[in-house]
């Protein structure tokens, strides 16, 4: 952890949470992670020893708190009162982010899985038909991790890279960085879909319907300033 040996309360704070992934971590968390697995699927770029650092540093800061999950093996992580007080932080820098920091999303800055990851959290289920509802994406310039489906029950969603062996109800096609720009508010999911960037092929309703089962990025709608 680094000491910036001031008393300012900037630099308290960033000594707890400036180091490299720990404001990544807080953001999953503040998303409801909870548990080791799904921080790496979430920051896959992140190695297991740098993650079990930056959560055992929060624990030990009281930001978060570990404790065994009921009736299954492993642990879960947990905010403390001390740690949600920084979801406005935490909300603030995304949207000042999107105003000030995005600029051209280059190659290896299109992360696949984070992107699979928040839509398995953004998808809302209640404008979803009842029952079980499989989705599956495709991502036509991509090698590795080219296809994903989404599995949608009552009180459960699933999101695996391999054939579930279920009828799939609509099938998306895009490329990344398509997929990513409607993500992000910079194209319009209607433009896309009738300019064919983005196929959706199956249930007529679940087509219809996709703008409003398919929630975007949380601040998709904060546009980039214009630099003066």
């Amino acid at each position: 952890m680094t000491s910036y040996g001031q008393f300012c309360p900037v630099a308290k704070a960033t000594e707890i949470v400036g180091d490299k992934w720990t404001m990544l971590i807080l953001r999953e968390l503040l998303m409801g992670t909870t548990r080791f697995n799904d921080f790496q699927h979430s920051m896959s770029r992140i190695s297991p020893t740098v993650l079990n650092k930056r959560l055992k540093m929060l624990e030990a800061k009281g930001v978060i708190i570990r404790r065994r999950q009921s009736g299954l093996r492993g642990h879960e992580y947990r905010l403390t009162a001390m740690g949600k007080e920084l979801e406005p932080v935490v909300e603030n820098l995304a949207i000042w982010g999107m105003r000030w920091a995005r600029g051209q999303m280059s190659d290896d800055e299109l992360d696949v899985e984070l992107l699979m990851w928040d839509i398995r959290r953004r998808i809302d289920a209640d404008n979803l038909p009842d029952g079980e509802t499989v989705l599956c994406f495709t991502f036509t310039d991509l090698e590795h991790y080219k296809t994903w489906w989404l599995v949608f029950s009552e009180d459960d969603v699933d999101l695996c890279t391999e054939d579930t062996g279920k009828d799939v109800d609509l099938y998306v096609s895009s490329e990344l960085r398509t997929m990513i720009e409607v993500w992000e508010g910079d194209r319009s999911l209607k433009s896309a879909l009738d300019e064919e960037r983005i196929t959706a092929i199956g249930s007529q309703h679940l087509i219809r319907n996709m703008k409003d089962w398919f929630s975007l990025c949380s601040v998709a709608d904060i546009r980039p300033a214009v630099p003066r």
